[in-house]
């Protein structure tokens, strides 16, 4: 969820970065968190508040009708069960629906404008067919409450309201119109380290809010922000709150100090609570903190996701890196940190002592939210210097954004031509999870079969891995998909079976992927739109002749690290 990019159509995985993707299966089912009351700081009282209601009290405000056996029999049929537990209402009756600004994998958002008013917002569509489990509308309603919950303050994207009718739920919030922060840095062409200060004081400033509010982040990341608009003052807006929760105290009331604005550092003291130790798996690879691959951690994890994205914002790359993901979370455990690559010698010691206290190992030893907003590089007029940095800084950031949609799509490609012998053991594998032979495998599929086969993955990671392997984002994994996803990496990269993905994408057999080859493959899979097809030819063509030939597809797909010099072409494995 979240609001709108500036982009027209964004493809299904921008859109579930910018929008968030509507609910995560199990992202807080295990740990069932009630919100603090609905208030904003400046109502709060230093007295520990009144206790919060459950979810289902603060949504439900309508009595439950008396119904007939009839009734009662079609009341539990989907779509027709209500997930907020009020009356279903027509939204058309508030808010007149307009052009489609994306579409993903839980449903699609639309440009609306309020009819009292005549502002514009963006409107998400969910439908509530794609919730399948009971823990898909318990994160829904989660998510809601978190966003209504912060809506108003700084840096957040304003919540209008949730409506509900038969088939769909519809989301309500502030349109931004800005697009994502990345695309705003690389649009500009210079960059400094007091412009990435900025940048990096709005997402903490967003942490700092979230924690004094007793609410857990768990998934920041660069997709994740928006700016409201495209002016050049505009402001920075975190969009997507579906990986959150309300911060579970173990043995106190978390008190709200009154604070006339959250960007003072009026803290909360920790030293009397003793916080609720989560132990799901969430967040996105690079983003995510030690102690959550340990499998227990506290809020402490959203100053490291924090530190993660200033380190992006001075040197264009992740600080820890390799082809697979697996390999990206043994690099996170040993947390060493690269300061002696291009740009980091001409990165100031201010900067860099930053960057290591909020990637410290030990949780209990990383600064605060307080702390970051007070450090001397971070505040406003602080030690940040106004000097360029490193145009390259700028190419390795556009890299970083743009392989992932080719890499996986080239991988499914591959995933066809695959022999008998290649695929053994794979195929029988697909046949058993696809238990209704739809020649696709759902999440609940997914899930039931992972479990039969003595996986122990939580709900988020059956979902995160559901989310990799669906290529074209339509909510199920097909056979190709399946192959692609679970097939071993290096069989895939093959000189023959890269060769083979090549072929598909030069269609005249000229030996170059042009702009206009690559369109129509990605636009068939419905995975690309036009700047993003733009980048990847800008980033795949080394020797800048406009298209892709077979040795800079090749080096593209067996990509994923640092090369030697700070230089940098990063994939996603």
């Amino acid at each position: 969820m979240g609001c709108h990019g500036s982009k027209e159509k964004k493809s299904n995985a921008e859109f579930s970065s910018a929008y968030g993707s509507g609910t995560r299966s199990g992202s807080g089912s295990q740990n069932t968190v009630q919100p603090p009351p609905t208030t904003t700081v400046a109502q709060a009282q230093t007295s520990p508040p009144p206790k919060p209601q459950r979810p289902s009290e603060v949504v439900a405000s309508a009595p439950k009708p008396n119904l007939s056996p009839t009734q009662n029999a079609r009341a539990v049929q989907k779509p027709d069960t209500t997930i907020l537990g009020k009356p279903f209402e027509d939204i058309k009756k508030y808010y007149t629906l307009g052009k489609e600004l994306g579409r993903g994998q839980f449903g699609v958002t639309y440009l609306c404008k309020e009819n009292a008013t005549g502002i514009t917002y963006a409107c998400k569509s969910i439908l509530k067919r794609k919730l399948v489990s009971k823990a898909d509308r318990e994160d829904m309603k989660r998510e809601i409450h978190i966003m209504q919950h912060l809506s108003g303050q700084n840096n957040i994207v304003e919540f209008k309201g949730a409506y509900e009718d038969r088939m769909s739920v519809h989301l309500v919030m502030e349109l931004c119109a800005g697009g994502e922060l990345f695309d705003r840095i690389i649009a500009q062409g210079h960059y400094s380290e007091r412009a990435a200060a900025s940048l990096c004081r709005a997402i903490v400033n967003v942490v700092h809010i979230c924690h004094f509010m007793g609410v857990l982040h768990r998934d920041l990341k660069p997709e994740n922000f928006l700016l409201s608009s495209k002016d050049d003052d505009a402001t920075l807006k975190a969009t997507d709150f579906g990986l959150s929760v309300f911060i579970e105290e173990g043995y106190h009331h978390f008190h709200f100090h009154p604070l006339p604005v959250l960007d003072i550092q009026e803290a909360v003291s920790d030293q009397d609570i003793h916080w609720k130790v989560y132990h799901d798996m969430v967040g996105s690879a690079y983003y995510v903190a030690p102690e959550v691959l340990r499998r227990s951690y506290g809020k402490e994890i959203d100053i490291w996701s924090a530190g993660v994205i200033l380190y992006i914002l001075l040197s264009g790359v992740p600080p820890f890196w390799a082809e697979t993901e697996k390999g990206i979370f043994n690099a996170i455990l040993e947390g060493e940190l690269d300061f002696a690559s291009e740009p980091w010698p001409s990165i100031s010691d201010s900067a860099k002592d930053l960057v290591r206290k909020m990637l410290t190992q030990d949780p209990k030893k990383r600064i605060t939210s307080a702390q970051v907003l007070e450090h001397p590089w971070m505040r406003e007029g602080g030690e940040a210097s106004d000097k360029p940095i490193d145009s390259a800084v700028l190419s390795r950031m556009k890299q970083f954004r743009a392989m992932n949609k080719l890499k996986k799509l080239a991988l499914k490609v591959i995933a066809e031509n695959l022999s008998e012998e290649e695929i053994k053991g794979l195929k029988a594998m697909f046949a058993n999870m696809d238990t209704d032979n739809s020649g696709t495998i759902t999440y609940e599929e997914l899930k039931t079969g992972l479990a039969r086969i003595g996986s122990t993955l939580s709900e988020a990671e059956v979902k995160q891995l559901m989310d990799a392997a669906d290529v074209d984002g339509n909510g199920s994994i097909d056979y190709l998909e399946f192959i692609s996803a679970t097939m071993h990496r290096h069989r895939l990269e093959r000189d023959e079976h890269l060769y083979k993905a090549f072929q598909y994408f030069d269609k005249d057999n000229s030996g170059y992927i042009t702009r206009d080859e690559l369109e129509t493959a990605m636009t068939q899979h419905g995975m690309g739109d036009e700047a993003t097809i733009k980048e990847i030819i800008s980033e795949v063509d080394t020797d800048n002749d406009g298209r892709i030939n077979y040795e800079e597809f090749c080096a593209m797909m067996r990509s994923g690290m640092p090369q030697q010099g700070g230089s940098a072409n990063p994939l996603i494995g």
